[in-house]
């Protein structure tokens, strides 16, 4: 008899496959609050276009006219206004104001996230530091630009000033995350041989964390050169960003922005096959 029973509970193999395939997770208070979210967010958004006042329009007739201005846009560009080395130019000017900001963000932000991770600093100045971080990255760039602008005036000053501070609170955070990941262990045998703090810093986190550093440091870059593009035309901070607002707003010529596009995609692309080859060459070594 009781062999029977211990026949009787074991479980076949597909029997225990399917338990570990079907789990059902338990509810809580974050997933039906998220949920309840969702439905309202749902429920606001079609209530939006139901109630939204169209003012008789076609809505047929305004999607072909749309796509025929992006026919334009794409399939026509033209420069109009100003010149293809001028557009080069302007296009280096925003790729200046990019690579400074995320230079100054990067060089801050290595003694910052050297304070801000857990195994290189107390945990109240790591949790302090981490939650400005988290306060300025809550924040978009394009406001803490707005914000600088009130002191220093619209202009490249309070785009560079804005955009650093953005930087500053991302790269933080990536590279106290990398500097966490280095094993407590190597840091305590280099504090038992009689190593200081900046010894420890200099010959053990860095080197090991390098690669993940200029990997993170180039995607910032990368996002800074789309925010400049963006503060070109918010904030006056020229570049061709500024070429696009005033295409855009005073010329009216769809056109002269098909052209700029081009320009800011294929910059993007040169720039992503850039970061793609520098982090092959960082994994081979």
């Amino acid at each position: 008899m009781e062999v029977k029973g211990q026949l009787n509970n074991v479980s076949t193999p597909a029997e225990h496959l399917l338990g570990e395939r079907i789990k059902i997770k338990p509810v809580n208070k974050a997933a039906i609050v998220a949920g309840l979210t969702l439905m309202v967010l749902g429920l606001l958004t079609v209530y939006a276009f139901y109630s939204f006042d169209y003012k008789e329009l076609d809505l047929t007739e305004a999607l072909l006219a749309t796509f025929a201005n992006l026919k334009v846009i794409f399939l026509e560009p033209h420069l109009e206004h100003f010149s293809f080395g001028h557009a080069l130019y302007q296009v280096l000017i925003t790729l200046g104001l990019a690579f400074l900001t995320t230079l100054f963000g990067a060089v801050i932000a290595v003694f910052f996230g050297l304070l801000a991770a857990e195994n290189l600093s107390s945990k109240r100045v790591s949790m302090m530091i981490k939650g400005m971080v988290a306060f300025i990255r809550a924040v978009p760039t394009v406001l803490w630009v707005l914000i600088f602008a009130v002191a220093a005036g619209l202009g490249s000053t309070a785009a560079v000033i804005g955009m650093t501070f953005h930087s500053i609170g991302y790269l933080i955070k990536a590279y106290s995350e990398s500097f966490e990941e280095l094993d407590r262990g190597v840091i305590e045998a280099l504090q038992a041989s009689g190593a200081n703090w900046w010894q420890i810093v200099f010959q053990a986190v860095i080197p090991s964390s390098i690669t993940y550093m200029i990997s993170w440091t180039f995607l910032r870059f990368e996002i800074n050169f789309a925010v400049a593009v963006a503060m070109g035309a918010a904030a006056g901070a020229g570049g061709i960003g500024y070429d696009m607002f005033m295409a855009s707003s005073f010329y009216l010529d769809m056109r002269e922005i098909g052209a700029i596009t081009y320009f800011i995609l294929a910059v993007a692309i040169l720039l992503e096959i850039l970061a793609t080859r520098i982090k092959r060459k960082l994994k081979a070594a």
